[in-house]
């Protein structure tokens, strides 16, 4: 901490932890916010056993922080400005229920399915995928094919095209920032005949399989093993919707993707099936955009990401034409 005198008497302190400011002002009931009681009470711990707390990088959806308890180290997940509009945290819950046991993901040790916050153990020595390198790819490949091929099901679906039309709803009648939004949309939603025609057996589909919610660690062997984190989006659909996310979200050119779908695909992924993969990265574009205007609306600007899943609307509309000798939007 640094302190500064600016006027006899007076001096600011600078602070960068929650630890730091209850140092200063321990009797503060600001400070006894109701995270921290419910971590306290999760761990049944007095709430200055809870130390080293510390604010993590801030997702496109929740806040986090790191904090530790006797020794031990946890994050607490907080839900994120408006995400009250965008996630069912009982579908949520729902979703770890299924997925319990099976080795997909780590366990939760508190899980609120009313205001979403979740309280995980922090695993140490772990790292998020690189979509630029090759085998750490092929591995998620292997643990996604894997986690596709139980079939499981909950009660809920994610409807891609309802979810844009609801995206959009929240902007409460304001124009998208993108001028030829309206074409783009027609052009995009044209796709659902040949998606439709194409779509597999739904499953339970993670939606938010992006590079940053694979998790690389060891286990107590030593031994390599790949969590897959953050199922707030989760529910049935068709499996191949999580290759369209981890593309548009790593901003995979063709060459890329067509590489990653050869690496779940093993090199024998059929052309039809190829080209609605292409069809879901248009849609997907689309549907992150429609969610990154509703954010700006409430003052989170994702700029470049924005703008580059827009882009993959407009581009993969155009590749799926070209690829199939249609124009959808005149059908």
């Amino acid at each position: 901490m640094k302190g500064c005198s600016c006027r006899p008497g007076r001096y600011f302190i600078e602070i960068n932890t929650y630890e730091q400011l209850r140092a200063i002002d321990d009797n503060s009931n600001q400070l006894k916010s109701d995270a921290i009681a419910v971590i306290a009470d999760v761990l049944k711990v007095n709430m200055k056993e809870i130390t080293d707390i510390t604010v993590l990088k801030k997702g496109m959806t929740n806040r986090s922080f790191l904090f530790a308890c006797h020794g031990r180290k946890y994050i607490m997940r907080i839900p994120g400005e408006g995400t009250g509009q965008l996630i069912d945290r009982s579908k949520e819950a729902g979703v770890y229920k299924a997925i319990e046991g099976r080795g997909i993901c780590g366990e939760n040790l508190y899980l609120n399915p009313e205001n979403g916050y979740k309280i995980t153990k922090f695993i140490e020595n772990s790292r998020v995928c690189d979509p630029f390198h090759q085998e750490d790819v092929i591995k998620c490949m292997d643990k996604l094919r894997t986690f596709h091929q139980m079939e499981l099901t909950v009660d809920h679906e994610f409807d891609l095209f309802g979810q844009i039309a609801f995206y959009e709803s929240l902007r409460q009648g304001a124009k998208s920032v993108y001028k030829d939004y309206e074409q783009t949309k027609e052009n995009v939603f044209a796709l659902r005949k040949y998606i439709d025609r194409y779509a597999g057996r739904k499953s339970l589909t993670h939606i938010d399989a992006v590079p940053d919610n694979f998790l690389f660690f060891r286990n107590e062997k030593g031994e390599e093993e790949i969590c897959l984190i953050d199922w707030e989006y989760a529910a049935m659909q068709d499996p191949h919707v999580d290759l369209a996310m981890f593309c548009i979200y790593s901003f995979y050119q063709k060459e890329q993707i067509d590489a990653l779908i050869g690496i779940y695909f093993k090199e024998s992924c059929p052309v039809e099936t190829r080209i609605k993969i292409y069809c879901y990265i248009a849609v997907c574009g689309l549907l992150w955009s429609n969610w990154c205007e509703y954010k700006r609306a409430l003052g989170v600007d994702f700029g470049e990401y924005s703008l580059r899943q827009y882009r993959y609307a407009k581009e993969y509309y155009r590749i799926v034409c070209d690829m199939t000798g249609q124009d959808f939007s005149e059908e």
